[in-house]
């Protein structure tokens, strides 16, 4: 039996859920287009023309015009001057960072953690290559597993992504291993050229002082959108009352009867994301926090206007 045949709904993905997702990207297409951070980017070729990424034509030589953009070749061949003409390229990579480490096979509301994640980074791989960009990242699994995608457009863009994540995701309790977040960070920076659009995925629990500053690397000369996955559990603590949370092999048991274990419970969530957000203060990332509870389609059009209005 395939994976996907036997994948639970909300609890993991199958690659057929993912392909469906593509009739859904015109609801977000829109959001995800930021602007980019340089001229070389989106889907149409601009009308300037000077020194750019794609021949265009030869003409007569006007006074202005970059000598070094001489054909001498039709020059000889005519008698009098031409130059080359270049048509700047309007598209970019869509790079996508998704963490899909054992740590994220958690959830108390409609989807775990990893299945959000996949889901998001379905849609946003969707709406690129519709959009007339190309898709392409790092799908990072536990014990250090990852697929380094380049990035490509239409189908083949997108449909390695969604095999690598189908195939990547944890799929059982107290599975073991890092995923190693850090390292795949450092292999999405020296993916990125300028002017891409980059989009990270993850419970960011596993971020360490090395892939901070791949972060702020990346960021530097490309727009980034970092979605911070969590569960609700996560920031609200259950009524009070005593709770086993964990894997059979590591239990841990909690009493939020006690005021004190309240208050570090909802202290613990916020230092995380204040320190996550802290890290590229300066920085172009846009933090977006978005809930397992809801539904991807809406937390990626969320998101990207939310970043976009930030």
């Amino acid at each position: 039996m395939s994976h996907g045949a036997s994948s639970i709904p909300g609890v993991t993905v199958s690659l057929r859920e993912l392909v469906r997702l593509r009739s859904a990207f015109g609801e977000i297409a829109p959001s995800v287009r930021t602007r980019p951070l340089s001229p070389v980017a989106g889907r149409h070729r601009s009308g300037f023309r000077g020194r750019g990424l794609e021949f265009d034509e030869v003409r007569i030589y006007q006074p202005g015009d970059d000598v070094r953009n001489i054909d001498w070749r039709v020059t000889a061949r005519r008698g009098k001057p031409h130059t080359k003409l270049f048509r700047e390229e309007r598209e970019r990579p869509v790079l996508l960072l998704v963490d899909l480490n054992p740590g994220m096979f958690f959830g108390t509301r409609r989807q775990f953690k990893s299945v959000l994640a996949a889901r998001l980074a379905a849609l946003v791989a969707w709406a690129a290559v519709e959009g007339g960009d190309r898709a392409g990242g790092v799908v990072s699994g536990g014990k250090g597993r990852r697929r380094v995608l380049a990035p490509r457009p239409r189908k083949s863009g997108v449909l390695p992504i969604l095999h690598a994540m189908e195939q990547l995701q944890p799929r059982r309790p107290g599975e073991t291993g890092h995923g190693g977040l850090d390292e795949s960070l450092y292999v999405l920076k020296n993916m990125a050229r300028s002017g891409s659009l980059a989009v990270l995925l993850s419970d960011f629990r596993e971020l360490g002082a090395t892939g901070e500053k791949h972060i702020r690397a990346i960021a530097r000369n490309n727009d980034v959108t970092a979605f911070l996955i969590h569960d609700l559990l996560e920031t609200v603590p259950p009524p009070p009352g005593i709770y086993r949370f964990g894997t059979p092999e590591r239990l841990v048991t909690v009493d939020t009867s006690e005021d004190i274990v309240m208050e570090r419970w909802q202290a613990g969530f916020q230092a995380h994301r204040n320190r996550l957000r802290e890290v590229t203060r300066g920085y172009s990332v846009r933090w977006v926090d978005i809930s397992t509870d809801v539904e991807a389609v809406n937390g990626v059009r969320a998101g990207f206007l939310q970043g976009r209005a930030a």
